[in-house]
């Protein structure tokens, strides 16, 4: 069977965090993603965060998956030559550099259209035009400036991040979707577009639900969420589910940092925890069996649930509370989830080799297609295929050693 993305070029100048999860994506789902980097160097996540000296980071290794990697002088007049030879033949362009470096290259968004009429150009930035636009972000910027820290976290404490990448790989999703779309578009106009996604906007999107709980505050106190006082902003409110079925994290056996399991009360599910929690009697009482009637002691009613909980481990838990149909879910660490066998049958953690460092885990294709298996195949080295693609481009081996010697590659 072919890939989905299969004879998609891309050309992917993207660095860090946010760009290469999206440009991995596009590789694993079956296009040809060139990774360009600069001579010598290459994408800066080479060498940080480094477990083993003089080899690729397990930073870098577990965003660039299944790519090609050239290396490319691009402030050299050879090197912009090259460029421009490059990118009439691809259908889309990824890059995450600050606002306005890929123009400043000589390169705008009307010269490349007019080199490649087709082309789909995509990029990530901080923010969107406007009073933000210049200022630099980071993963935590994002998650601060698109509402996620000032609902994240308990009451009384302080705005705090989530360790869910939301803000880099969450906006490198959006910017997927955005290429798809316009890649498809293309197939009927036979234009290219350009695609921007900002990380505030990307983490706004994910926060909506505090949005409409914002505009829920203006006709009073929010009462699926556990707070005694409500100002003009959506609180902190801990483990709280704040939708329409109470949730939260109760303690487990035997009492480690993890050892928690989240519990949902669906109306449906109140008699059979009563029974499991030894307090049948709760289930008939008008005090407790309806939902309206626990809303104003939900704390209460986990702590009844959690008497019971912390006797048991929380996979005993989670096959008692799940026979019953009760929704839940144990906290797992990140040594469970990466020793989890579920998740490995699944492919969702797979183990790749990699020349240099050996055998390691990482993260698996998310999206699951019927007829395009994914591979999830080891990161590239740097410039370990500039004789490949630039011999695809027309350059014999003389003239790529020629290049290689001017420093051009």
């Amino acid at each position: 069977m072919g890939k989905a993305l299969e004879g998609v070029r891309v050309l992917d100048m993207t660095h860090v965090q946010s760009g290469p999860s999206s440009t991995q994506i596009l590789a694993w789902l079956g296009a040809d993603v060139i990774k360009l980097e600069t001579p010598g160097r290459g994408d800066i996540t080479r060498g940080q965060l480094r477990d083993l000296p003089g080899v690729d980071s397990l930073y870098f290794t577990m965003l660039n998956a299944n790519k090609r990697s050239i290396t490319l002088n691009m402030k050299s007049a050879e090197g912009k030559q090259v460029f421009t030879q490059l990118v009439s033949t691809v259908d889309v362009l990824v890059e995450n550099f600050g606002p306005g470096v890929v123009d400043r290259f000589g390169f705008s968004w009307e010269k490349l259209s007019e080199l490649n009429p087709g082309l789909v150009y995509a990029s990530i930035k901080g923010f969107g035009p406007g009073r933000y636009a210049d200022f630099k972000a980071y993963e935590v910027i994002a998650q601060a400036m698109g509402g996620a820290m000032s609902t994240t976290g308990f009451e009384e404490g302080p705005p705090t991040a989530t360790g869910a990448q939301i803000g880099d790989s969450g906006t490198g999703i959006h910017l997927v979707a955005g290429i798809l779309a316009a890649l498809y578009q293309r197939t009927h106009t036979g234009r290219g577009q350009r695609v921007q996604v900002a990380m505030q906007d990307a983490v706004l999107n994910l926060c909506r639900v505090k949005l409409r709980d914002q505009q829920r505050l203006t006709h009073g106190p929010l009462g699926e969420y556990p707070n005694d006082i409500f100002g003009a902003e959506v609180p902190r409110s801990g483990n709280a589910s704040g939708g329409g079925q109470p949730g939260w994290a109760v303690r487990c056996a035997p009492g480690g940092p993890n050892d928690y399991i989240y519990v949902i009360i669906q109306p449906v599910g109140w008699q059979p925890i009563t029974e499991l929690i030894g307090r049948p009697e709760l289930a008939d009482d008008p005090e407790w069996a309806t939902p309206e009637a626990r809303l104003s002691k939900l704390d209460k009613a986990f702590g009844l649930i959690e008497s019971w909980t912390e006797k048991h481990t929380k996979w005993e838990v989670m096959e008692r509370l799940n026979a019953h149909g009760v929704p839940c879910g144990p906290i797992l660490s990140t040594k469970e989830l990466i020793e989890d066998e579920t998740l490995a049958e699944l492919g969702s953690v797979v183990e790749v080799e990699h020349p240099e460092r050996g055998s390691f885990k990482t993260v698996g294709c998310p999206i699951k297609l019927s007829d395009s298996p994914v591979d999830v195949e080891r990161s590239p080295l740097l410039g370990e295929h500039n004789d490949e693609v630039f011999k695809e481009l027309g350059y014999s081996a003389e003239q790529v050693e020629g290049l290689r010697t001017a420093g051009v590659i």
